[in-house]
């Protein structure tokens, strides 16, 4: 018969030191990976946002050329017969409207990229270069 003896010892349940810096240095590398892809996320939100504002302006223009013969040439959006109002923090500029055609650009307070779009005779915005399609600042 074996008498239990005080001095041995119990194995305790636990991490050791080095099991705990080797999980917590495996988390700081996937977060180094993971923050940068989020933050370009957003950028391309914005831009979206951006575009999806000209593609809706082009659409009120065009139903503005329908009533009045003419493109909408004044401020966004504080004119009562132009219904168009951008998304909250974008901001569209119209550079040019005439019968002929007009031109846009598109600004959003999260991001210091632009958005541009222009239609016929009206001249181009930079960054966009090819009629009706929107071009943003890489």
């Amino acid at each position: 018969m074996r008498v239990a003896n005080r001095q041995e010892t119990t194995k305790q349940a636990g991490f050791t030191l080095i099991e705990l810096l080797i999980v917590v240095v495996i988390i700081g590398i996937l977060a180094s990976i993971a923050i940068p892809k989020f933050g370009s996320t957003k950028e391309r939100a914005y831009l979206a946002k951006m575009k999806s504002d000209l593609r809706n302006l082009a659409t009120a223009q065009e139903s503005y050329l329908g009533d009045n013969q003419v493109y909408y040439g004044g401020a966004v959006p504080n004119n009562p017969t132009f219904s168009y109002n951008p998304s909250t923090g974008t901001t569209i500029t119209i550079a040019e409207a005439t019968t002929g055609g007009w031109s846009a650009s598109a600004t959003y307070t999260g991001t210091a990229k632009t958005c541009a779009f222009f239609y016929g005779s009206a001249a181009p915005v930079a960054p966009a270069t090819t009629e009706g399609l929107i071009a943003c600042d890489p």
